[in-house]
């Protein structure tokens, strides 16, 4: 998963700021002014070194020499050595020398701030857009307003609240796919898409 692979009508996988999110099946709070980044999941070795689960496009944010946010508390952290290790990252934090304190960092979520967030390219949204906007069909009736991403592995699933007399109360699933998403208007806050049979109960 990269930022130049990311089609535009796809929002950007990262959490965002001030919300609890579930994000790759796991629960994750975002602090405000924030940006996950990755996951501590456990220790690796005995010199210190941690696995970190990565919910970035940017795994060189984790270079030697770069600081992560860690923690609700956004404690600033040193990365004093960083190698890849299958799909994760295996990070050596400032004063993390053994076993036991690598051990203590497992389940801390590791963050940027948000200003220092990439810049995305054109089309391409982060989540904290998608989420809250209203959908409306092709021919301009009003579905309801999405209330989060789901991420399947194909796709992204926007998952929408439906209004009122909207697909019998029930939430309406729409794939984040060119067929169904067909216009995102950020400033409006209005995501238009065109229907495919069965996705909603009349």
């Amino acid at each position: 998963m990269t930022d130049s692979s990311q089609p535009a009508y796809q929002p950007k996988r990262r959490p965002s700021p001030g919300r609890t999110y579930v994000h790759r099946n796991r629960s994750v709070f975002v602090p405000k002014g924030a940006l996950a980044v990755g996951l501590v999941v456990g220790a690796h070795g005995l010199r210190g070194e941690v696995r970190v689960e990565l919910h970035t496009d940017f795994p060189e944010r984790f270079a030697p020499g770069n600081v992560v946010l860690m923690g609700d508390d956004l404690t600033e952290v040193l990365i004093v050595a960083s190698r890849p290790h299958k799909n994760e990252m295996l990070v050596r934090f400032e004063g993390a020398t053994d076993r036991t304190a690598a051990d203590g960092l497992r389940g801390q979520w590791l963050f940027i701030e948000e200003q220092d967030a990439a810049e995305l390219e054109e089309g391409v949204y982060w989540i904290h857009d998608i989420i809250g906007m209203d959908v409306q069909t092709d021919d301009g009736r009003r579905l309801g307003r999405v209330s989060d991403v789901l991420f399947t592995g194909a796709n992204d699933v926007y998952l929408v609240k439906p209004a009122e007399s909207i697909n019998r109360g029930q939430d309406i699933l729409l794939p984040a796919i060119p067929d169904v998403i067909q216009t995102v208007d950020v400033p409006a806050r209005l995501i238009t898409v065109k229907l495919m049979p069965g996705m909603i109960e009349e």
